[in-house]
């Protein structure tokens, strides 16, 4: 004869239960089956042995934790040297995890099985358990249920291991999104400024560059050796600075009003920050990359490597990767935008 015990964990505690004992637990399955909606039926072949309720809800998130990685927490041990039969190969403990069930086996030397009745049970349990406990209400069920999922959820999203992994995915698609909306925006005041000074747009290719002259210049008329210096500076090339001084005596643009340079001013100085943030993102970025994945970094870079990060979904999920999928990852023309 086989004497099946039942583990089952909730968010007020745990219970052990008992059932009939049988010669075969296969047996057992047809009759859980008949009478797991019936109360009254299933109180015939389960009955509870033992209830160890959590003293608070710290102490239930903890359990909680142990139970999901597999670990066999104090307050069960103590349940089951507790209140299991000493005899322990006549004994079968239920569990509904596998992996709880091989801690317990190892650490205990309980014979634990899942699946097939110990599932059915489990369902019938789950319906009927405040009722199985007394003085445990429905709606108290519920609500440590809803506090336990909230608590349990917080602590998985808060030691997150890929938070870090996260960071660099987060800069990269940022990175990526500045790239374009700069690129968008210097050409608006390419335009924009080219109505006035047409010719610095052939003479001036770096956009951020652009914009500095742009919002340096304002109005062309007003350009003149006095301010040569600081064109030299803004461009790093005497030679252009010269070929802007001169291009502006004979430009054939259109005079602007003082409320329209403004404005173009204004907006130069916007695509001047955003290019400003953009290079302090990067270097956040490669400082993240040397820390997080420095060996990825040394092989392909920073933000290649880190758009392979984004690409996975995390660092780990990299690393599992089969060289073949890394190779598909790395043909994407996306990865190698803007470098």
């Amino acid at each position: 004869m086989v004497l099946l015990h039942v583990l089952f964990e909730h968010a007020v505690g745990y219970a052990l239960l008992a059932l009939k004992e049988v010669e075969e637990i296969s047996l057992l399955l047809p009759q859980v089956e008949e009478c797991v909606l019936n109360l009254g039926k299933f109180h015939n072949i389960v009955r509870l042995v033992a209830f160890c309720p959590f003293s608070s809800s710290q102490v239930a998130l903890e359990n909680a934790n142990a139970v999901s990685e597999g670990v066999v927490h104090e307050d069960l041990r103590l349940l089951l040297e507790t209140h299991l039969p000493t005899k322990k190969k006549k004994v079968l403990l239920g569990v509904g995890d596998p992996k709880i069930g091989a801690a317990i086996q190892e650490e205990l030397g309980y014979n634990c099985q899942t699946g097939g009745v110990i599932a059915e049970i489990l369902r019938g349990v789950r319906l009927h358990f405040h009722n199985l406990v007394k003085g445990l209400t429905d709606l108290s069920a519920c609500k440590a249920q809803l506090g336990l999922g909230h608590s349990y959820s917080r602590a998985k999203v808060k030691f997150n291991v890929n938070r870090v992994d996260n960071m660099i995915i987060q800069s990269i698609s940022l990175l990526d999104q500045l790239d374009k909306d700069i690129n968008t925006f210097s050409m608006r005041v390419r335009e924009w400024y080219g109505y006035h000074f047409p010719e610095l747009v052939k003479i001036i290719n770096d956009n951020a560059t652009y914009c500095r002259l742009a919002q340096f210049i304002g109005n062309r008329r007003e350009l003149n050796e006095e301010k040569l210096e600081k064109l030299e500076e803004l461009t790093m090339d005497a030679a252009k600075a010269k070929a802007i001084l001169d291009a502006s005596r004979s430009s054939m643009g259109m005079d602007i009003s003082a409320i329209d340079l403004i404005n173009i001013e204004s907006f130069s100085s916007r695509v001047v920050s955003l290019s400003e943030y953009r290079q302090s993102l990067h270097t956040y970025l490669r400082s993240k990359m040397s820390q997080v994945a420095p060996s990825l970094s040394a092989l392909i870079g920073e933000a290649v490597g880190a758009r392979l990060i984004a690409h996975a979904g995390s660092l780990t999920n990299l690393a599992k990767y089969p060289a073949s999928t890394v190779q598909i990852l790395g043909a994407e023309k996306a990865l190698f935008r803007y470098q």
